[in-house]
C-alpha cells in the first residue's frame, strides 16, 4: 500500500521540472510522427533486407505490410487478411486483396528492426519538449529492467538459436528470455531484447543501459545485484537502486547484523570474481548505500543504492520507490495475456523479431492514449464512490484495426482517435485502493495454460 505522505512528496518531485517544457503534447501530437514514416515508406530504403525488394507495384506495398503486422495478429492469417481488408474497404482506403502466401512473402523482405526504429522515434517525440513527461527527483526518469521468459513455436530454427526448456523428463518446449527497459512512471517500453533462454539478464541489461540517458534512474530486483553491474552504472552515471540477497556478502550480512536503517558504506569486487578483461581490479572500491526496507510482516529486505545523501534522499522513500517496479511486472502480463505476445504470427525467427518488437510499439500507443485518458479522469472532480480508470484488456480490443486509422496519413486520425477514447470512456472500471493479494508464485510451474478468471476474458 502507497505511504499517503510519500504520495505526496512524489507529486512535489514529478512536477518539480514540468515549468521548463514548452507545452503538454497529447496522443496525436506524438503518434502522428509515424504517420509519414509508415504511409509514405520513408524507412523502406533502411529495413528492406534486399534493396530491390518492394521495387514493383505489388498488392502488398512495404507501408500495407507494416500496417497489417502492428494490427494485432492473433487468430489465423486468412481470417486476419479478411477483417483487415473488410475493415479497409469501410474506411474507403484502396486496397488490393491479397493471400496469406503474398503476406508471408513480404514480411521475409523487412528486417525486424524497423519497429525498433519506429519505437524510438515514438519515444523521441514523447520525451521532447513535453510537459506531461512525468520524472522525480528533479527531472530523473525513473525506469525498471526485467526478463521474463517467452513461449516460442517448436521449430528445428528456434531451438538451434534460443534453446530448450526442460523439466525432469524428456518433454521440452522452446523459450526465448525477453528483458525489457520500462518507464514505470510514464508506462513506456524503451527498449527491449529476446535472446536465448540462458543469455544472463545482466547482459540483456548492459544492453538495454544503451538506451539510457544521463542521470536515470533504474530499479531493479536481487537478481541484477553484482559489483561489476553497479560499477557500470557509476561509469555510466546512471543512478540505481538494487534490491540485494541478504547473503549477497559480508558487507550486506554486517549491515543486516548492525541493526542500521541507512548506511553508506564501500563495497569491493568478490574475492572469486573474474577480473580478466575488466576495468578494475580486487582493490577498486565502489560507494553505494544500503538501506534496510522492514516489510508489513516483519520480513527484512536490504536495497543498495546510488543515492547516497541521506538528506537529499531520506529512508523512508525507498520503500515506495523499489514498489514502483511492480510495474514493469505488470507490463509482461499485458504483453502475455492481453496483448498475446506468445500467439506469434509466423514460425521463422525472422517473424518471431518481428511480432516481438511491433507489440512493443503497439503497446506504447496504447499507453499513450490510456495515460491520457486516466489523467483526465482523475481531474475530475465527482461525487461517485470510486475513481475510475481505463479498462486495459479491452483498450486492446478496441485499438484493433483501429490503430491503422491512426497511422495511416489517408485516413482522418482525429476522427479514429476520438472514437477510441469514447470507446476507452464507456468502459472504465474502479480504482478499489488498499487493495492486495498474496502472491503465487509457484502457480504456473506445470506450464499449463492458466484457465482464464471472468473478468479476464480475452480481447484480442
Amino acid at each position: 500500500m502507497i505511504n499517503p505522505l510519500f504520495a505526496i512528496v512524489f507529486f512535489v518531485y514529478l512536477t518539480v521540472n514540468q515549468s521548463v517544457k514548452t507545452r503538454r503534447k497529447n496522443a496525436n501530437d506524438i503518434i502522428s510522427s509515424l504517420q509519414s514514416e509508415i504511409s509514405h515508406g520513408f524507412t523502406k530504403e533502411k529495413f528492406v533486407v534486399d534493396a530491390r525488394d518492394f521495387s514493383r507495384n505489388r498488392s502488398l506495398s512495404f507501408s500495407v505490410t507494416l500496417l497489417f503486422m502492428v494490427n494485432f495478429l492473433t487468430k489465423s492469417l486468412s481470417l486476419e487478411i479478411v477483417n483487415f481488408l473488410s475493415f479497409l474497404k469501410r474506411k474507403e482506403i484502396p486496397q488490393k486483396s491479397f493471400s496469406k502466401s503474398a503476406f508471408v512473402q513480404a514480411r521475409k523482405k523487412i528486417k525486424p528492426e524497423v519497429f525498433s526504429y519506429l519505437n524510438e522515434k515514438l519515444i523521441k517525440e514523447f520525451y521532447t519538449d513535453n510537459s506531461a513527461v512525468k520524472t522525480t527527483f528533479s527531472g530523473k526518469r525513473i525506469l525498471s529492467v526485467d526478463g521474463s521468459r517467452l513461449t516460442l513455436p517448436r521449430t528445428w530454427e528456434l531451438e538451434e538459436i534460443y534453446g530448450r526448456t526442460k523439466n525432469q523428463t524428456e518433454t521440452y518446449i522452446i523459450q526465448g528470455k525477453a528483458c525489457v527497459l520500462y518507464d514505470v512512471l510514464n508506462r513506456i517500453a524503451i527498449d527491449g531484447i529476446l535472446s536465448s533462454v540462458d543469455t544472463d539478464e545482466r547482459i540483456q541489461a548492459k544492453q538495454l543501459l544503451n538506451s539510457c540517458r544521463k542521470g536515470d534512474l533504474i530499479i531493479y530486483d536481487r537478481g541484477f545485484a553484482s559489483f561489476d553491474f553497479m560499477y557500470e552504472h557509476k561509469e555510466r552515471q546512471l543512478d540505481f537502486v538494487m534490491r540485494m540477497r541478504l547473503d549477497f556478502s559480508r558487507v550486506v550480512k554486517d549491515f543486516v547484523a548492525g541493526g542500521q536503517a541507512s548506511q553508506v558504506l564501500a563495497i569491493y569486487p568478490g574475492k572469486n570474481t573474474n577480473l580478466k578483461e575488466k576495468k578494475y581490479d580486487e582493490n577498486t572500491s565502489l560507494t553505494v548505500r544500503l538501506l534496510r526496507i522492514v516489510l508489513p510482516g516483519g520480513e527484512i529486505e536490504v536495497l543498495a543504492s546510488s543515492l547516497e545523501d541521506e538528506n537529499q534522499y531520506k529512508h523512508k522513500i525507498f520503500k515506495d520507490l523499489y514498489f514502483e517496479r511492480w510495474k514493469i511486472e505488470t507490463y509482461y502480463d499485458e504483453l502475455k495475456n492481453k496483448l498475446k505476445i506468445e500467439e506469434f504470427s509466423g514460425y521463422s525467427n525472422q517473424s518471431i523479431l518481428q511480432d516481438f518488437y511491433a507489440t512493443l510499439l503497439v503497446s506504447n500507443i496504447q499507453s499513450l492514449i490510456v495515460e491520457e485518458i486516466n489523467e483526465e479522469l482523475q481531474e475530475e472532480k465527482d461525487a461517485k464512490k470510486y475513481r475510475y480508470k481505463v479498462n486495459t484488456s479491452l483498450s486492446y480490443g478496441f485499438l484493433k484495426d483501429r490503430i491503422i486509422g491512426l497511422l495511416f496519413s489517408n485516413s482522418d486520425m482525429n476522427k479514429t482517435m476520438e472514437e477510441l477514447k469514447a470507446l476507452f470512456k464507456a468502459h472504465l472500471i474502479p480504482i478499489r485502493p488498499q487493495r492486495s493479494n498474496k502472491r503465487n508464485i509457484g502457480k504456473y510451474r506445470a506450464r499449463a495454460k492458466p484457465i482464464i478468471s471472468k473478468n479476464q476474458k480475452d480481447s484480442l
